[in-house]
């Protein structure tokens, strides 16, 4: 080479030969390297995926559970280290975050961060006054009315002229039926912006509103008292009757209750004993059982006036469709009530009405029902009914 350089004079042919001569040697060079495959970069079908946990490039915040790349642990601490950070700054770190929850509408995310800020414990009114406020937004969004309420009232505590704290307090305390505040804070508003179109028209949704429960308050108030007078009209009847229950506790005073009144059977539940239009009859829910079939039949109302006989005749008036061998027919069969109380049975007489069979020194109201049993007259099934009702009864 360096006698090719010391020549002055080149010709074409000689610097021709020369390039190819450079262009070889390159190519020996290179084919005389290493191979290696790089592979500290990105793979190609992933490329998008791991941009996105770049610190730089990332589009949302890492969640909970996340693998998060070691830059952005780094900005976090740089960004929340007490050290690094005024009370002042961390708070408004936090509300940024809380921010940009609330506008992805991730509510409790926000109401965390918003929390956060408050614990940092800035003594800035002003930073203080727009946590609390923003996180009464979050609560509101939530329809955690009661805690929107309370950090709405926090803000003005803060900052007495908010006018989104007292419209956010307005419409917390609406949501709550606390009218009068509803009112005061739709005023104080009404008397900084007289034109605030959202403040008049809640001002006068929430006067309707009230005077429309307060109305209902009314109307459910005179139907309680005509309730109770019903209840007691009832109870009196009842006693002057002195009609037993199984259940009744004695030795307390006004042991007629509404709950003791509850028929306890199903298919009676919302027909309970009470008194007719006139108030001289008691209308009662019963029940007629068949043990050879462990199963009943229920009438919702019979006046006491029914006797046995009309309660047969309505039970029978068709055959029962369990009643292969028709013995339950009219004429034919027994009916008895129970005294668990001494453990025996008692046959009714068919001629009685009911009033007559309740007053009997051994009947008792089961249950909150009249409760009767059916069995075949003078068959296998009666006595068997018998022989177990007698056997001894223990009650807790």
């Amino acid at each position: 080479m360096e006698q090719l350089a010391a020549q002055k004079n080149w010709t074409d042919e000689e610097r021709l030969e020369l390039a190819a001569q450079l262009d070889a040697e390159l190519d020996a060079f290179i084919d005389g390297l290493e191979k290696k495959r790089y592979e500290e970069g990105w793979p190609e079908d992933r490329w998008q995926e791991e941009m996105d946990k770049h610190p730089f490039f990332m589009k949302r915040a890492p969640q909970p559970g996340d693998d998060v790349h070691p830059m952005f642990e780094g900005l976090q601490k740089l960004k929340y280290d007490p050290e690094e950070n005024t009370r002042d700054e961390l708070a408004l770190n936090y509300k940024e975050d809380g921010n940009f929850y609330m506008k992805h509408k991730k509510f409790r995310m926000a109401i965390y961060s918003f929390t956060e800020g408050i614990k940092t414990k800035t003594d800035n009114p002003d930073v203080l006054a727009v946590l609390y406020n923003n996180r009464s937004a979050a609560h509101f969004f939530i329809k955690n009315y009661r805690s929107s309420l309370s950090d709405a009232q926090r803000a003005l505590f803060y900052k007495p002229d908010y006018t989104k704290a007292r419209w956010r307090s307005a419409q917390c305390a609406y949501e709550l039926e606390r009218f009068d505040l509803c009112t005061q804070m739709c005023e104080e508003l009404l008397e900084v912006d007289v034109d605030h179109k959202e403040a008049n028209a809640l001002l006068h949704k929430n006067k309707m509103k009230k005077l429309e429960i307060e109305r209902n308050q009314r109307k459910e108030a005179v139907e309680e008292r005509r309730r109770l007078a019903g209840f007691h009209r009832l109870r009196d009847a009842i006693e002057q009757r002195a009609i037993k229950f199984d259940d009744q506790k004695v030795g307390k005073k006004d042991v007629i209750s509404e709950e003791l009144l509850k028929p306890k059977f199903l298919p009676l539940e919302d027909h309970p004993v009470h008194l007719d239009k006139d108030g001289s009859t008691l209308i009662w829910p019963a029940a007629f059982s068949y043990p050879e079939f462990l199963l009943s039949d229920f009438y919702q109302q019979l006046p006491e006036t029914t006797t046995m006989r009309d309660c047969l005749a309505r039970l029978f008036s068709e055959q029962l469709p369990y009643d292969k061998a028709h013995n339950y027919r009219q004429g034919n069969v027994h009916v008895y009530y129970e005294n668990r109380k001494v453990g025996c049975v008692h046959k009714v007489d068919e001629e009685k009405q009911l009033a007559e069979i309740i007053a009997e020194k051994g009947f008792f109201v089961s249950g909150g029902a009249l409760l009767f049993y059916v069995v075949p007259k003078d068959s296998r099934v009666e006595q068997e009914f018998i022989n177990e009702r007698r056997r001894p009864m223990v009650y807790s």
